[in-house]
């Protein structure tokens, strides 16, 4: 199998999966619960969650291992099972890909502040290469540093994967609108400061996940393309910028609304589009048929 980069310089576009979260969320995790204890746990669930994606048409499928650093991990007292659930992540959804699909491996953030000193560079890194090298382990062939606000810690992240591992590495911001129309992250990086220094750090793929839409998405991607013109670009938009009803966010998209605006997404430069927060395996399906009929990836 060709790696996503390949695949994407060959002309090649892609559909990824959707919200992992969610999907949990909807088979019973609660609040306070740590979501990859169940790739120990609760196998069959995560597997079904895999599967589902892999049935709605994804190329890519991610893993159930977004917290799975040591760092995170010791919230729970689970620092000491890094290995086991971030292998075991991998393998569920290696299982679910078989041999012609990717493994996108989730890294997010460690949940420390390097300026407030929670944690050192060092020890920071110790726990993003041991997560990636677990995950490689498992059967992940690439992964995505996701969610990410710092510069500082998601070189870190994509250097430790990258030096200690054999896994195409993606990296994806989440970015806000500003009330001066900029889209920055909370610690007030722009997508062009991004690109460049994560691709400094030798990733990839570059691109933004999580807290827009497909709509906002779309002035994001030229941001990215302008900044790095010749990288591949990864997109996981939310269905939509959540609604609270009743205490509860809700996202507004519908599937087909989903889909038609990614169209947008991919006519601004994104070649992999796929969803975050709310965007279910009926969304990636829309998504897929609609890139199908519009000419921009094979049937």
């Amino acid at each position: 199998m060709r790696s996503i980069g390949e695949e994407v310089r060959a002309g090649r576009r892609l559909v990824s999966d959707g919200a992992w979260g969610t999907a949990l969320q909807e088979r019973g995790l609660r609040s306070g619960d740590c979501p990859e204890l169940w790739n120990a746990e609760r196998r069959a669930d995560v597997l079904a969650i895999a599967r589902s994606y892999v049935e709605a048409g994804s190329d890519l499928i991610e893993t159930n291992s977004f917290g799975g650093n040591r760092l995170k991990l010791a919230h729970y007292g689970l620092a000491e099972r890094v290995a086991e659930l971030n292998e075991a992540a991998a393998a569920i959804s290696r299982e679910a890909a078989g041999p012609d699909r990717h493994v996108l491996a989730s890294i997010g953030p460690s949940g420390k502040m390097l300026l407030m000193g929670d944690v050192t560079e060092e020890d920071m890194y110790k726990a993003f290469k041991e997560q990636a090298q677990a995950l490689e382990r498992g059967g992940a062939d690439a992964c995505c540093v996701e969610t990410f606000a710092d510069l500082d810690e998601a070189r870190l992240a994509v250097r430790a994967a990258k030096e200690n591992t054999g896994l195409e590495v993606a990296c994806t911001f989440t970015f806000e609108k500003t009330r001066q129309g900029e889209y920055r992250t909370m610690m007030g990086v722009s997508p062009a400061d991004m690109a460049a220094a994560m691709l400094a750090a030798d990733a990839d793929l570059v691109g933004a996940n999580c807290g827009n839409g497909m709509e906002q998405m779309t002035e994001i991607v030229r941001e990215l393309r302008q900044a790095a013109p010749d990288v591949p670009v990864l997109i996981h938009a939310n269905a939509g910028m959540p609604v609270t009803v009743d205490g509860v966010d809700t996202f507004p998209e519908d599937p087909e609304t989903m889909a038609r605006l990614a169209l947008d997404v991919v006519r601004a430069g994104a070649q992999i589009v796929g969803g975050c927060c709310g965007a279910t395996p009926a969304h990636i399906r829309a998504i897929r048929r609609a890139l199908r009929d519009a000419g921009m990836i094979e049937a």
